[in-house]
């Protein structure tokens, strides 16, 4: 973050400095006011279209943390349902549920920053084969019965969040939207250079100022785009406490067979 605020406050200085070196005062304190509601009214409307672009991000940011958090939910409703299941039922499924939280903690989150479709195959998999093992039973007692028809409900839960998180993860700000954003603060920044302010340091100093707020808002909106790969990224919470439930020792269900 620091990098690109500072490049962009450098580049900001080195442009008012070639402009106040080129261009007399004279011309520029003749069109003072002409500026001043110019920029005022350029100002206005790339703050507006700022703020909308930060608010979408966010927006996205939030509802893709929701997804993250709602599957590691439904995984964890949905092995605990499978404890009451016989050991053919809810051992191969609680080995696979493993397995997805590693995967989805280790190569689908690193997969999902880098748009790697084929990084995804490998967790498709793991719901496939807990699905077959949750179809392949059929319960012989009205308990189990119950147990089973709430697990299927809940992979279907799984299985839609996930959708939602690999769609959520694809979503980012359109090129000819984040073309107007990089366009619009260089325009803003530049028209700082239009001023006939007397002093090269206040002048300076306004510019500087200007140019980092945009530049730090500018590297918000870009890391919050990126959700799984920026800086501030979801939290992997729900998916690590769910690693650790797992990790506990499966305690035997209602029979150790299928009868």
């Amino acid at each position: 973050m620091l990098p690109s605020i500072g490049a962009t406050v450098l580049l900001a200085l080195v442009g008012l400095f070639a402009v106040r070196r080129l261009v007399p005062a004279e011309v520029l304190r003749e069109a003072n006011d002409v500026t001043g509601n110019y920029l005022q009214t350029l100002g206005t409307i790339y703050a507006v279209l700022l703020a909308f672009v930060v608010f979408v991000v966010w927006q996205q940011f939030n509802d893709t943390r929701e997804h993250v958090e709602r599957e590691a939910n439904e995984l964890l409703d949905l092995v605990r349902v499978a404890k009451g299941l016989p050991d053919v039922v809810h051992a191969p499924l609680i080995e696979r549920a493993r397995a997805y939280v590693e995967t989805v903690l280790g190569r689908e989150w690193d997969a999902m920053a880098r748009y790697d479709d084929a990084g995804l195959e490998e967790g498709a998999q793991l719901l496939d084969g807990m699905w077959d093992a949750l179809v392949a039973y059929e319960p012989v007692s009205q308990c189990h019965s119950a147990l089973h028809d709430v697990a299927l409900a809940r992979f279907n839960d799984l299985s839609d969040a996930r959708s939602y998180r690999l769609t959520s993860s694809r979503l980012r700000i359109p090129l000819a939207l984040r073309l107007l954003l990089y366009w619009g603060a260089a325009i803003v920044i530049g028209s700082m250079y239009l001023f006939a302010v007397p002093s090269f340091t206040l002048h300076a100093c306004m510019t500087a100022a200007l140019g980092g707020a945009i530049s730090h808002v500018l590297y918000v909106i870009n890391d919050l785009d990126d959700c799984f790969g920026g800086d501030f990224q979801i939290p992997r919470t729900s998916f690590e406490r769910l690693r650790r439930y797992l990790a506990e020792p499966v305690v035997a269900g209602t029979g150790s067979t299928g009868g």
